[in-house]
Order: structure tokens, then sequence, then C-alpha cells
């Protein structure tokens, strides 16, 4: 509103441009769901590098892939994840359930942080503040040392000054839960005696879910959902289950994709050959959904650290993920995540050899194949989802446009929050028009559109035609964008021919 003139003077009033960026959301944010023996079972933590894996997951198991591939993520470009875990839990003590060790000593009970053989040989030493002065007038303050390992002088973790009074600033259920990677605590009454040591007992693992197993399963379509912990993630892009190959669960799992704006990749059988996979291979994965998601073949040996480097095989997913998110910061998202800049860091070799011909049977089939080149090693070298069969003619063919295509969705859905609750009228729709045509055009001119002027790359349209009185009256405001996407050059064709020379004409 102008302010109001009542003297004599010059009045300066800013004017609002009417400019609201839009900027281009995170593409390669990957989401890890497995069974693991350690960390939180309630929620998806969000993890920058493996050592942040190691810490809150405990690092490698050979019991489960999700390490593994979370591994191979960041060794293939990634820089960043989400990682849940899914553990079997119950009241029933029946050896099947993921249970909490734990200790009590006299007004304080440590428990470990989440369920677990991995704390029974956490302990937590007790230290008495030494000496009465004015901050504690009954020597009641105490430290914690939190010990991960039998020996104790491996001291992984500290907590000072420590109070057993609620009205503390340095209460100890304040101070420590919600901050120890190792331990929450319960404190009630007087503190425990000087250097007493509370030894955590009865964490145990549980089962040791694999993909293949149904309960692990059922858990995995739950943590989908209003509510569940996938829904309290705010992006995630790629999501990867190590080794599930269920096509029920699968077809579940692109329908949860396309509701978050997600693509998920997916592993082919372990140990499957190229004629399988031709008969059997898409059975029951290429429904409604399936462009939310491609797969690919074959599993991808390389050295198992906790074996001393010998050879194993692991499913694509993990190795796949990074190269997404390695093209996606050198090229962008509508660069295809394939060719000879594809390589598999890590690789050393593929569980199946294949020539031309039998990559020339997979590919038309939206099958995506991991080849063994001559001087480029290993490398992904399709570039389908799984509406990539010829004969679908699908306009949601290849990996890049269906990726582009929920690039630029999420990105306006989360860059026009401001229009709601705005006057429904012309000056709306301009500046509607003005901050996503300037988005679109960015892009354009980074290269991810076809065509050689904007008009031939991209439109916005809103205006009366696009809303009508009638949806005005009704509180709708209808915004149509168009783009061109780039389409890979899946197959190079070169002719050569001869010049006959000195021939007159």
């Amino acid at each position: 509103m102008p302010q109001a003139l009542t003297y004599p003077g010059v009045y300066i009033e800013e004017v609002s441009s009417g400019v609201r960026t839009i900027t281009g959301v995170a593409t390669s944010i990957a989401l890890f769901i497995g069974w693991a023996a350690r960390g939180p079972v309630d929620r998806a933590v969000r993890i920058t590098s493996f050592a942040d894996y190691e810490r809150r997951f405990g690092g490698l198991d050979q019991r489960t892939l999700l390490g593994y591939s979370v591994r191979q993520f960041f060794d293939n470009g990634g820089g960043d994840a989400y990682v849940l875990r899914l553990a079997a839990s119950g009241l029933e003590d029946d050896g099947d359930n993921a249970d909490s060790a734990s200790d009590s000593a006299v007004g304080l009970t440590v428990f470990a942080s989440s369920p677990g053989e991995w704390a029974n040989d956490v302990r937590v030493r007790v230290t008495r503040r030494v000496g009465v002065d004015a901050a504690d007038p009954v020597g009641q303050r105490f430290k914690l040392e939190v010990i991960d390992h039998p020996t104790e002088d491996a001291v992984v973790e500290v907590f000072e000054n420590l109070s057993m009074d609620p009205t503390d600033p340095r209460f100890a259920d304040d101070a420590v839960n919600g901050r120890s990677l190792f331990i929450t605590v319960e404190a009630d009454g007087d503190p425990p005696a000087d250097g007493a040591i509370l030894e955590l007992d009865g964490g145990a693992d549980g089962v040791a879910w694999t993909a293949d197993d149904a309960d692990f399963r059922t858990a995995l379509l739950a943590s989908f959902g209003l509510g569940t912990p996938t829904d309290r993630i705010d992006l995630f892009n790629l999501v990867c289950v190590p080794g599930l190959t269920d096509a029920a669960t699968i077809q579940t799992l692109q329908g949860r994709c396309r509701e978050r704006r997600a693509f998920l990749i997916v592993d082919a059988p372990e140990g499957e050959t190229v004629g399988n996979m031709m008969t059997d291979g898409l059975d029951g994965l290429t429904g409604a959904d399936a462009n939310y998601s491609a797969l690919y073949y074959p599993w991808v040996r390389a050295p198992d650290p906790l074996k001393q480097g010998a050879p194993r095989a692991f499913p694509p997913c993990g190795f796949v993920a990074g190269v997404y998110a390695r093209t996606d910061a050198s090229r962008g998202v509508w660069k295809a995540p394939a060719g000879i800049d594809a390589g598999i860091n890590g690789a050393a070799a593929l569980e199946v050899a294949m020539s031309d011909a039998e990559n020339g049977q997979l590919n038309p089939q939206g099958i995506n194949c991991l080849r063994a080149l001559p001087v480029y090693g290993s490398v992904v070298w399709g570039a389908r989802t799984l509406h990539g069969h010829n004969d679908r003619a699908s306009e949601w063919k290849y990996v890049p446009v269906r990726r582009m295509a929920l690039f630029l969705e999420e990105s306006l859905y989360r860059g026009t929050q401001w229009v709601v609750f705005e006057p429904n009228d012309e000056p709306l729709w301009a500046q509607i028009r003005l901050n996503i045509g300037a988005f679109l055009q960015n892009l354009f001119r980074q290269g991810a559109f076809q065509g050689r002027t904007p008009r031939e790359a991209y439109f916005v349209k809103c205006d009366r035609e696009t809303t009508t009185q009638t949806d005005i009256n009704m509180g709708i405001v209808n915004i149509h964008v168009g783009f061109a996407p780039l389409k890979p050059a899946e197959f190079v064709v070169i002719r050569v021919q001869q010049i006959a020379g000195d021939i007159p004409v």
C-alpha cells in the first residue's frame, strides 16, 4: 500500500518487479532401502558419504547388499542419499526380531540408540564431578563416556557436566538423547556411583532379511505412503532396493514412485541368462507406471573388501544410481546416463559378457545392458524405461525424457507455491508466464531442449484461454507448459561409399 501523503516533500516507494526465481531441484538424491544390522528403523537417514553410512549403519556386512550398494553409489559419482533400514521388530522374543541392548544403574538407564547385536559391546562409564563448587553445590553433576569396544580406552563419545535434574539445562535426557549415535538415556533420581560401568546387553539382530523374503517385501511396501518414513523425506529422485526382483512388489513401487515423482532402478535377477531375459525378463514389470523405472542387466562382479578383495556379484542398482548422479552433475538430467562416459567404477567384470547381437535382442524390449567394451571397460549401454519396448511406441521410452519431465514437474511445483491465494487475473498470469518462462529459457540456453529458438523448444501459456471465468469462480488457475525433449542418439548410421573418379559424365 502507498504510504499516506501528509507533508509536502519527496516520498520514496519500492515497487516489486514481480520476478520470483524458480530454482531447479536436485535430480540425483538416491533412496536406498534394505536390511542392516544397525541404525534407526523408524526414519530415513540422510548421508553424503560412505563414511556417514559406516557411522550410522555399521558399514559393510556380508549378510546384506545394502551397504555395498551405497558404497558403489558414492564410488560412481553419487553425493547425496537417504538410507532406510528395515528390520523385524515386535514384542515377542522369538529370536526373529531385532532387539535393543540396555543396562541400568542407580537412577540411570542406558539403551542402545537402535536395535541390533552391535550394541552388546558398548560400555558407558560414569565419572562424578570432583569437588564441590557454587555451580554444583551437592556434587551431583557427572560425565558419561561411551566406549564402543570391550577395551576401555576406545572412547567414542563424551558428555560432560550432566545433571539428573529435569529443570537443569544439562539434564542428561536432553543432553544425550538425539545427539548420541550410540545410546539414549533415562535419568530418574541420583546419579550412579563414580566409576560405575554400564554394560549394554540383550541386543539381537533378528532375521537378516534379503530382498527375497516375503516379510521384507511387506515391510518395504509399508514404508511408502502417508505417515511412513519415506513420506517424511522432503525430496528423493532415485529409488534402489538392492536385489529386489519380485514383479508384484516392483509394480507397486513403480506406482509409489509416480506419486513422489521419483525413478526406480530395477535389478535383473542374479545369474540370469540372455535367453531367459528375452523370454521372462519383463514379466509383470511393464504395467501402467513402468515408465517410472528402468531395468539393468546383468549383475556386476566387483572386489569384496570383506573377502580380501575376492570378486563377488553385486546388483547393478548402486553402480547405475552413481552413474546417474555423475551424468547429471557433468551434463544435466537431460543427458542419457549411458555411453562411453558412463563407466562403472569398481567393476572387475560383468556376470555375463554380451555380444552385440545379444545386446540387440534385449535393447528393443527395454532391457538396459551393461557392457564390457574394449578400451572403455564396463559401461552402461542402455537408456530405456520399462516402457521402452519398440512395439509400445511410448512417449516415455527413454530414461532422460522421463527424468527431465520429473525434474520440470518438481521444480515448477515448488517454484509456484507463491501463486496460491493471489488474485486470479491477468497481472498474476503475466507474472506466472514471466517466471516460468525465465526458468525454461535458462534451461534452453544450457541445451536441455530440442529446437533452434525458444519458440521451438518450449512454451508457457496462462491466460483467458487456459483459465476461464468458471475456473476463476472455482479458484483455479491453469498453467500449460510444453517442452521439446532431447532424445538420445541410440543408433548411429554412417553411410560410406566410394567415389568413382575419372569417369566422364
